[in-house]
C-alpha cells in the first residue's frame, strides 16, 4: 500500500484534544477526508468546530467503522485499553491504518488492532501544541518520530511528508528515551521560565515576559546552533560567590512564598550546569567542587 497523489484516505480521529485537532487539520490540508471525530467535552467540540468545520462528531465505534485511517489522540494511559476494547468488539478491519501520537508508546499498544489485520504506526511530533491554527505552520517546520513495521514504514513516512514535516525513524525500544529527551527540553523549560517569571513578579516587575524574552530566545538559538559550547553565566565562569548569593536569595524567596520550587530547581539545574561547564573546560575540578558545595549549603 502506498500513499500518493491519487490515494486519499478517509481519516477518523479519536480524541479532539490539541494534537488531534491540529493533526486532523494538517491531514485535511494534505487532501485527506476527515470522516468523523470524537469529542467528549464542550472544549473539544469547540476545537472541532474551529479546526475541522463541517466534520461530524460521532461516537467512537462509528468513527472506527467509517475510517480507513484511525488516529488515536487520547491520553497516553488510555490508548491501550481503548484499542483493546475496540478489538474485542471486532471493530478493526484488515488493511485499516491505525495510528497514535503518544511519544512514549510504540506499536505494543496497537497490538490488538494489528492482530485483527490493521496496519500499526506510531507517530510523535516534536511540537508543543496550542490546538489552534497557529500550530499548522509550526508543524511543517518540525520533525515527527515514526515507528512502524519495516514493510509499512514508508506509509508512516509518507503521511509525515504529506503534512509538510520531516520524518525521523525511531526503533520501538528507543521511543521512551526519545520522548524523555524532548520532554526534558520542552516541558521543563516551561516550568523553569514560569518560575523565573514568578520571581520577577514578586519583585514588582510588571512584565516579566518582556524581561526574559530576548535572553531566552538568544539562549535557545545559541545552543541549537552551537551546542553545549553556548553555555554562559556564573557557573560557566566559576563565579562561586554569585551562585552562593543566588541560592541564598532564592531560599529566602522560598520562605516568603511558602514554596521551595524555584530554589530546588535552581540547585538541580546548577549541578547539571556545573557538570557541563567542567566538560566544556571553562572551569576546573576544584572550582566545580566549590560550586557544588555552594549549591549543597
Amino acid at each position: 500500500m502506498n500513499i500518493d497523489d491519487q490515494t486519499r484516505l478517509g481519516v477518523g480521529i479519536i480524541g479532539m484534544g490539541r494534537v488531534g485537532a491540529v493533526m486532523g487539520a494538517a491531514l485535511r490540508e494534505a487532501g485527506h477526508a476527515i470522516v468523523g471525530v470524537t469529542a467528549g467535552s464542550d472544549a473539544s467540540r469547540d476545537r472541532a468546530d474551529a479546526m475541522l468545520p463541517g466534520v461530524p462528531v460521532l461516537d467512537t465505534e462509528t468513527v472506527v467503522e467509517r475510517a480507513e485511517l484511525i488516529l488515536f489522540t487520547v491520553p497516553d494511559d488510555t490508548i491501550e485499553e481503548l484499542v483493546s476494547g475496540l478489538a474485542a468488539l471486532g471493530r478493526f478491519n484488515p488493511g485499516q491504518i491505525v495510528v497514535h501520537c503518544a511519544g512514549r508508546h510504540g506499536l505494543g499498544v496497537l497490538q490488538p488492532a494489528t492482530a485483527a489485520g490493521a496496519i500499526p504506526i506510531a507517530l510523535h511530533p516534536s511540537l508543543s501544541f496550542t490546538g489552534t491554527s497557529m500550530d499548522l505552520p509550526r508543524l511543517r517546520q518540525t520533525t515527527i518520530g515514526v515507528t512502524a513495521p519495516k514493510p509499512v514504514l514508508p506509509i508512516g513516512q509518507a503521511l509525515v511528508v504529506e503534512i509538510g514535516a520531516e520524518p525521523i525513524v525511531l526503533a520501538e525500544a528507543d521511543r521512551a528515551l526519545y520522548h524523555s529527551a524532548i520532554t526534558h527540553a520542552s516541558n521543563h523549560t516551561v516550568a523553569i521560565i514560569a518560575q523565573s517569571m514568578d520571581v520577577l513578579s514578586s519583585l514588582g516587575v510588571d512584565d516579566p515576559a518582556r524581561v526574559l524574552a530576548s535572553l531566552v530566545d538568544a539562549s535557545v538559538s545559541n545552543v541549537l546552533q552551537s551546542g553545549p559550547r553556548a553555555l554562559t553565566g556564573p557557573v560557566s565562569r566559576g563565579d562561586v560567590t554569585t551562585v552562593e548569593a543566588h541560592v541564598q536569595a532564592l531560599a529566602e524567596y522560598a520562605v516568603t512564598q511558602g514554596s521551595a520550587g524555584a530554589v530546588d530547581a535552581y540547585r538541580a539545574m546548577a549541578r547539571a550546569t556545573t557538570a557541563r561547564a567542567l566538560e566544556n573546560g571553562t572551569i576546573d575540578d576544584p572550582t566545580a567542587a566549590r560550586l557544588l558545595d555552594a549549591l549543597d549549603a
